[in-house]
């Protein structure tokens, strides 16, 4: 058994979702003349690859600490959405059954194909990345709840789509060009779709159910279009944490990490690593 990390690097570049604490390190003793090197660390719970706990939005939910390894790590699958999304667009179950078979009781990985723009990519585009990513609508909810899915990781910087929360009223300029966008494809304004009753339905409508998500994943997750794996997520062991920076991973047979491998070496890396988002034809084949 090997592991695919689906986790983004994390550090004081790494955006947190837009008004958050982002991450603060300074040294408080060094080699000379302490003997050793020590830091403190400052930050939000929402930077980086993150579990959104239940208890982020709902009052008598768990919290992170209460999430058991049998929720946490389990068979789910990678669903590659980046042929069919764009800027402000609405993904839909339909779009995730016709790539993939998603059973009950499974983890959800959607692959938006927006790591693309995180701060580690050479693509890097912060304002797309959370600011204009596609997302869903209360028909995607709905299905998941009936799929009794565990829980939904996604590449970007919200498991919501980012109208149908607060930054509609942080960016008006953003606002318009998205009900422009509305407008031209669903027929609808960003106020008829996204009404009031549906606000930050991802979180609002699902926690209270046990479903919670990870925002930010990346990593090598291009490696795993549309494939069933062991999916885990690592949070602390965090008591009445209402959220968690954590690690993501897949783990793969021996034999097929092998053949990802040998994709991988023919793909652009980043800096750090990792495949580089989006529109590589060797992960295709």
């Amino acid at each position: 058994m090997k592991i695919i990390d689906l986790t983004i690097p994390l550090g004081i570049g790494t955006p947190p979702w837009p008004t958050y604490e982002p991450l603060q390190v300074k040294y408080f003793k060094r080699l000379a003349p302490n003997g050793a090197n020590g830091q403190i660390v400052t930050h939000s719970n929402h930077i980086g690859t993150h579990l959104d706990g239940e208890i982020h939005f709902y009052t008598p939910g768990k919290d992170i600490a209460s999430l058991d390894f049998d929720y946490l790590v389990h068979e789910g699958v990678v669903v590659d959405l980046s042929d069919c999304v764009e800027d402000y667009s609405i993904y839909t179950s339909k779009m995730v059954e016709e790539r993939a078979e998603v059973k009950e009781g499974d983890i959800l990985i959607i692959n938006t194909g927006y790591h693309k723009f995180g701060w580690d990519q050479p693509t890097a585009d912060e304002v797309r990345y959370m600011i204009k990513h596609p997302g869903p609508d209360r028909e995607f909810a709905e299905w998941a709840k009936k799929k009794k899915l565990r829980w939904i990781g996604v590449d970007c910087g919200s498991a919501d789509h980012p109208f149908n929360t607060k930054i509609r009223d942080w960016m008006p300029k953003e606002a318009r060009h998205c009900d422009g966008y509305f407008k031209k494809n669903y027929g609808k304004g960003l106020d008829e779709i996204f009404t009031e009753d549906k606000y930050q339905l991802m979180h609002l409508e699902m926690f209270n159910h046990h479903i919670v998500h990870a925002e930010c994943l990346g990593g090598d997750i291009d490696l795993l279009n549309n494939q069933r794996f062991t999916i885990g997520c690592f949070p602390w062991r965090f008591v009445d944490g209402e959220s968690s920076i954590s690690r993501i991973v897949a783990m793969v047979e021996d034999d097929k990490y092998e053949e990802l491998m040998k994709k991988k070496a023919k793909c652009g890396l980043t800096k750090y690593g990792d495949v580089t988002g989006g529109g590589n034809e060797f992960l295709h084949t």
